[in-house]
């Protein structure tokens, strides 16, 4: 179907498709929306697109995306500094901030470990998580991958070497079903995991 787009239209069908989720049907009816907009309001969508690498960057302490360093949730003095909620990444951030049942900090891993994909220790940040567990006196560790089989592991990993430094490890509770990654679950669902987290 691209082919027989005009070419401008067929590179922005493309770049659309390297979206998650996003096959060429969709990215297609994405395009064709944009083309329809009004000039502004396309450039608009440009404009904030293009600046995404120019204005976020990853926060120095928790490694999630900011436009400051550090960001607004490190930053804040009322936040529990004893307790660190550790999640794959900022979309699951995001969603446990949302839910509102974690006054803690967070510190964000980038992914799980995936050693069939090339991802080990050394691709996701743990050894940032542990000199900030070290510098910073965290007593808890709240582990809230996702319940998958690599989400599992990773926490599993990650619990051993917090406890060879003596320090708390836990884990959410599987109010989460197995296999659903941890952004998609609704508020409820979050709180009562938090609320019912176990050693790991």
């Amino acid at each position: 179907m691209a082919a027989a787009l005009p070419p401008a239209l067929a590179r922005l069908v493309q770049a659309l498709t390297r979206l998650p989720g996003v096959g060429e049907k969709t990215a297609t009816r994405m395009a064709l929306q944009v083309l329809r907009w009004p000039r502004a309001q396309a450039r608009e969508l440009a404009r904030a697109v293009g600046e995404l690498h120019d204005r976020i960057r990853l926060c120095s302490r928790c490694q999630t995306f900011s436009e400051s360093d550090p960001c607004p949730v490190c930053a804040d003095p009322r936040r529990d500094t004893t307790r660190l909620c550790v999640v794959e990444d900022p979309g699951d951030l995001l969603a446990v901030e949302k839910a509102g049942a974690f006054r803690g900090r967070y510190h964000v891993l980038h992914g799980v470990l995936a050693p069939m994909d090339g991802v080990g220790p050394d691709q996701l940040k743990i050894r940032e998580l542990l000199e900030r567990v070290r510098a910073e006196g965290v007593r808890e560790v709240i582990l809230a991958t996702s319940p998958t089989v690599a989400g599992e592991a990773t926490a599993g990993y990650i619990a051993d070497l917090l406890r060879e430094m003596g320090v708390e490890a836990t884990r959410i509770a599987c109010g989460i079903p197995m296999g659903m990654d941890i952004k998609y679950a609704d508020r409820q669902t979050l709180q009562k995991a938090l609320e019912a987290r176990r050693r790991a």
